[in-house]
């Protein structure tokens, strides 16, 4: 066996079949070749080893084209100079794929019901297979952990570049981590991923592509979060380092040039403080700027590129120096366009999908609109999976509201328990779910592991209205005027607004808890709004219900804690008791402090982190996480549910989703660089 070059490609030559062309296996048709040791990818090396040839690398003959409407990025060099040393070689689906088309996407506004599309060009270090089980490379090329799990190293591809054609090097991993996850500039508060019990990590870059994680202590799910999370572990030192005063001296007066006060107004313009990369680019944060700025937005390890950002929508490109290979050595992606369009109304949405009008969508569709988009499958050409959630309808009452009386009462477990039984979760099964859910209480893991008591699913969820009218006697929730309906036990009227968006939850399920609540004596109003107008009251501590979705698997939670520390999760998702986390964001000098049953699931979740898994100490962990969670019903639970995924008939390698979830980055796992367009 020799080492060839091909162009800045190492290649693997063997002398009875070096030329012997790559064949073009799918998932569906290996044609007799073993698979890697990851399911469906090879690393290059691998696969001309298990295929007995040698690759040849061909790009999308539109790349020059696309590459030229990327403002500020060179001319682009040859594909072997754009592709790594060891670009991953992807296996389809069904086909080899063809170039050309594009994706129309439907997202609800800026920054909300976007992750499905942002799912499709998302990269991280790591990925779930699409079993959902098997972590394998993607940015990364390979990983190892030490003995204890308080030492990840990750190895990184030779020749990897970023989307402008620099190199892509283990400095960029720590550049995020140092320079931004930890810079309070940045972020005021580190995210609970970049810690270890709230301790931070150290970040070792022996060479440009090993980067060692130390760990103050074992956390075996951190890998487990470079699988599935938004937030990519690395960023473009190269780029937005420039404007970072720690590396650039320079960089406030590059940055007044431009007419920012400093370094960190611009870095907050293309990168934003949350990691989430479908923050506005300058094009929406700096309109009047744009023009002095090196490029409209910072270069990406993704497949695809935003070239147009509006409050319309935006529009993105492929990535020309895009890692990955198809098994012919077609530089992926197939699909040279992406194009997503903002649609707040659910209806004009549901309008749009039966019509045709987008190629993909799972996120904000819920249960009750499968009806009409399974009816209208053959006119509209279009197909819908129907496919288990792992979260579930929840509801959460503010324990520390703003308003005292209602913290007082919020914060009585009675009262909780009354609302819980007050929901006739049968009723909502038959009548929103067309009797597809099964009955569940909120239990933190979703799914409930089988070595925690399986009781708690059950827990506060059978239907007794009387049962609640008495427990509202006892909390002192009665009606006081004679309207018909309780009242606060100071005589103030209680209403409960129900504010939602269907993002989150559905509006037939919203309706009918409130009427439920409404049978027990309990006056509430409804009242759809926007994702963002949601957040911003949630945020606020405005909110007196919460109605969202909710729950993770036990892999991610090793790897996160935000279900089990207020406020429970972050600003995108199901929050309460507001209070309680700026109690503890600020170490008790603001805020309200919070029980010790939240005390100890905070203890409880860096415990379970740490512990070996499967271990008794692990086992009994979970399960007092678990019954601190739901016998205190912070969040009340309806039914697990499936939900729809639609996708276009043209759009080819589409496989069957195992879920229709969040929790492992929606499409991440199902490969959509292999995606393409037949018609």
């Amino acid at each position: 066996m020799k080492r060839l070059l091909f162009g800045s490609v190492a290649l693997l030559a063997f002398p009875m079949a070096a030329a012997a062309s790559c064949p073009g296996i799918t998932v569906a048709d290996m044609g007799g070749i073993a698979p890697g040791a990851f399911p469906q990818q090879y690393d290059l090396a691998d696969f001309q080893t298990a295929a007995g040839c040698t690759m040849e690398f061909t790009e999308n003959p539109a790349i020059a084209e696309l590459n030229g409407k990327i403002r500020g990025n060179p001319e682009m060099p040859a594909l072997a100079d754009r592709l790594p040393e060891e670009p991953l070689v992807v296996v389809p689906y069904d086909a080899v794929g063809k170039y050309g088309g594009t994706l129309d996407a439907l997202s609800n506004a800026t920054e909300a019901g976007t992750s499905d599309f942002l799912s499709v060009r998302h990269v991280n270090l790591v990925r779930y297979s699409d079993d959902l089980e098997t972590i394998v490379p993607n940015v990364a090329k390979s990983w190892e952990w030490n003995e204890d799990y308080t030492q990840l190293t990750f190895h990184l591809r030779k020749g990897h570049k970023w989307s402008d054609g620099q190199p892509f090097t283990s400095a960029d991993v720590k550049f995020w981590y140092d320079n931004l996850a930890l810079d309070p500039n940045v972020n005021e508060k580190p995210k609970d991923y970049v810690t270890v019990a709230g301790e931070r990590m150290e970040v070792e870059t022996p060479d440009d592509l090993t980067v060692i994680f130390k760990l103050p202590a074992p956390k075996p799910g951190l890998l487990a979060h470079f699988a599935t999370h938004f937030a990519q572990g690395f960023q473009p030192k190269h780029f937005l380092g420039q404007f970072h005063p720690d590396i650039n001296p320079d960089a406030d007066k590059l940055a007044q040039e431009m007419g920012f006060e400093n370094g960190y107004a611009v870095i907050m313009a293309y990168f934003g403080n949350s990691d989430w990369t479908d923050t506005p680019t300058p094009q929406l944060n700096s309109p009047d700027k744009i023009a002095k700025m090196p490029a409209d937005t910072m270069p990406t390890l993704e497949s695809h590129i935003v070239i147009r950002d509006t409050t319309e929508g935006r529009h993105f490109v492929a990535n020309p120096y895009f890692f990955q290979v198809d098994t012919m050595g077609q530089q992926l992606p197939y699909i040279n366009e992406l194009d997503e369009v903002y649609a707040n109304d659910q209806e004009v949405r549901l309008l749009k999908l039966v019509n045709g009008e987008a190629d993909y969508k799972t996120q904000s569709l819920q249960l009750a609109d499968a009806p009409i988009l399974l009816e209208n499958q053959e006119k509209g050409g279009y197909s819908v999976q129907l496919k288990p959630k792992i979260t579930i309808h929840a509801v959460s009452f503010n324990v520390t509201s703003a308003d005292e009386e209602k913290r007082k009462v919020f914060g009585d477990l009675r009262f909780r328990q009354a609302m819980s039984i007050a929901i006739n979760r049968e009723e909502i099964n038959e009548t929103a779910y067309f009797g597809e859910g099964v009955i569940q209480q909120y239990t933190g893991f979703s799914p409930l592991p089988d070595y925690v008591d399986p009781k708690w699913k059950a827990f506060a969820t059978e239907y007794d209205p009387d049962g609640a009218k008495a427990l509202l006697d006892e909390v002192g929730v009665v009606d006081k005027d004679g309207d018909g309906f309780r009242d606060l036990p100071n005589g103030a009227p209680l209403v409960l607004n129900l504010q939602f968006a269907t993002q989150g939850i559905a509006g037939q399920v919203v309706e009918l808890i409130g009427q439920h609540w409404a049978n027990v004596g309990i006056k509430t109003t409804v009242k759809e709004i926007t994702p963002d107008e949601y957040r911003s009251a949630q945020s606020s501590n405005q909110l007196d219900v919460g109605l969202w979705e909710k729950g993770q698997p036990v892999g991610i939670v090793l790897g996160n804690n935000e279900l089990w520390v207020p406020p429970f999760n972050n600003y995108f998702d199901h929050r309460t008791g507001m209070l309680w986390a700026e109690w503890v964001d600020t170490n008790g000098a603001s805020g309200v402090e919070p029980p010790d049953y939240v005390k100890q699931m905070m203890d409880d979740i860096n415990t379970l982190q740490s512990a070996p898994s499967g271990t008794d100490e692990f086992k009994a962990t979970a399960n007092r996480l678990v019954e601190n969670m739901v016998s205190n019903l912070l969040f009340i639970g309806t039914a697990l549910t499936p939900d729809p995924i639609y996708h276009r008939n043209a759009l080819k390698n589409f496989p069957e989703f195992k879920t229709a979830s969040y929790e492992y980055y929606r499409t991440y796992p199902y490969r959509p660089s292999q995606w393409y367009f037949d018609e």
